[in-house]
């Protein structure tokens, strides 16, 4: 693509060079610069590509779009220098250009929210697929496009890679695309460029405090996805979150709510409640499905609402919904011989585990003791560890607090800081085992038959990540040597 089209309509300040110039692939990592490539230098939170300029450069690019013009630039007249006012607000512009447009050939639905949106992005993935769809998933745990992995790194990849695998599923025919939408992402500006058919609003709690700051900018960061969404598109908002009509105030999509408590678009309730799952209503039909737990149910909800919402007949929606099975790591259920039942969930702020418990609670209805095995990551917001603490003592009869994944802090820091949410009255039902194989271990040794046993933290990852490095562990390959050896 010739360079002026692959700029067009970007707010250019200056440009040094040979405007003229064929693009054959663009890059925010210098390391993967080839010849012929244009080189967004952005300023990141860890690094600033503008001093990788040269490097970029010495591998053979072409053009480089900056904040700052280089003071060598006319040293390279066969190599463009484009001066714009912010990279990181035109890099998913360029790149959604660069690859055709790809949201104008699918239907891309966006799910954003502290807690669910794995699940539903996923869930939705899967119902589609199953409707007989060619459809991508951009997800937390990995990315799909049909039936074809691809790894995912993050939440929402950066503005080159979401579009790219964007470009590759409308290319291998893909008519749907559900994607989970971070925080991060909006306010990173990644998604730019992007046109959403629709999005999703889960609910908002305390999380990413640690790069937010405040509260009220982490809801302004969501807030703003759906304030720029298209007139044409919908929203499917949670009515039981407070923050659900504030999501939507000023968004331009038209507005449908979801709700287990009030009447409204579409509404839903649980009418029986096991851990092997649920029988439930969904505006006056009912169905059998594979997932526990009120929030779960909540997740479905939005499933149906969005499925609806793209044309689907409720009928045919719940008849599927009814064939689907939980997310890697989201409430799964590991039943031990000895009659006690291990949950793995991916729970990792203070609203996420009172809502496993809670859940928990309802199904197991005092039959049995909940002990709960929980961490907290290391390098992340820190106000939040006293409050994951407080809500897994106040719905648990034994907890065990152990590391999830320290990185770089030290993992006895990390659980000091967690045990201040906990009381004095409270401290005898809590014990602190910093490995955290030996912490799903000793819970499993106390669990006698109808207990059960919340793992939360890590859910589908399969490590550790200690010092900078990444070392195997799975929260259910450790229950499952427990039950194995007979302990």
């Amino acid at each position: 693509m010739k360079l002026q089209e692959l700029i067009q309509n970007i707010p250019v300040k200056a440009i040094i060079g040979n405007k003229d110039t064929d693009i054959i692939g663009i890059n925010i990592d210098s390391r993967i610069v080839d010849d012929g490539h244009l080189f967004i230098a952005m300023r990141g939170t860890q690094t600033d590509g503008h001093s990788f300029i040269d490097k970029a450069l010495s591998k053979g690019a072409r053009a480089i779009c900056c904040e700052t013009m280089p003071e060598d630039a006319p040293e390279y007249p066969d190599v463009a220098f484009i001066l714009v006012d912010s990279t990181e607000e035109i890099a998913g512009k360029i790149a959604t250009r660069f690859y055709g447009d790809p949201t104008k050939k699918l239907k891309l639905v966006g799910v954003t929210g502290t807690n669910g949106k794995t699940t539903i992005a996923t869930l939705l993935y899967q119902m589609f697929r199953k409707m007989g769809h060619k459809v991508g998933l951009l997800s937390t745990v990995c990315n799909y496009i049909n039936d074809e992995a691809v790894p995912a790194t993050h939440t929402t990849p950066d503005p080159i890679t979401l579009n790219r695998l964007l470009g590759e599923m409308a290319n291998k025919g893909c008519e749907y695309a559900f994607m989970e939408v971070s925080s991060h992402s909006v306010a990173q500006h990644r998604i730019a460029g992007l046109e959403f058919a629709g999005g999703i609003f889960t609910n908002l709690t305390r999380d990413h405090l640690d790069y937010h700051k405040t509260v009220e900018n982490y809801l302004q960061a969501k807030k703003s996805f759906f304030d720029n969404l298209p007139k044409g598109s919908f929203v499917v908002t949670n009515a039981d979150d407070k923050n659900g009509k504030v999501m939507v105030q000023n968004t331009l999509a038209t507005v449908k709510e979801y709700s287990l408590r009030t009447l409204c678009d579409f509404k839903g309730r649980i009418l029986e409640d096991h851990f092997d799952g649920m029988l439930i209503d969904f505006n006056g039909m009912e169905t059998a499905v594979q997932f526990v737990g009120r929030f779960n149910a909540s997740n479905l909800l939005a499933v149906f609402s969005t499925a609806v919402m793209l044309g689907k007949a409720p009928e045919e929606t719940l008849r599927i919904m009814s064939t689907l099975k939980p997310v890697s790591g989201r409430f799964e259920t590991i039943r031990s011989p000895k009659g006690y039942t291990a949950i793995v969930d991916y729970a990792h702020t203070p609203d996420a585990i009172a809502n496993v418990l809670c859940s928990i609670h309802e199904v197991l209805n005092g039959r049995g003791r909940i002990i709960t095995v929980v961490g907290a990551g290391g390098n992340r917001d820190k106000g939040k560890r006293p409050l994951m603490a407080k809500e897994a003592v106040k719905g648990s009869n034994l907890v065990i607090i152990t590391s999830d994944n320290p990185r770089f802090e030290e993992p006895s820091d990390i659980i000091r800081d967690m045990m201040e949410g906990v009381t004095y009255e409270e401290q005898p039902k809590v014990l602190t085992i910093t490995d955290r194989r030996e912490a799903i271990r000793a819970a499993c040794m106390m669990a006698q038959a109808n207990d059960v046993i919340l793992i939360a933290g890590k859910g589908h990852e399969d490590y550790q990540e200690i010092k900078g490095v990444k070392h195997h562990f799975d929260d259910k390959e450790e229950v499952h040597k427990v039950i194995n050896n007979n302990l």
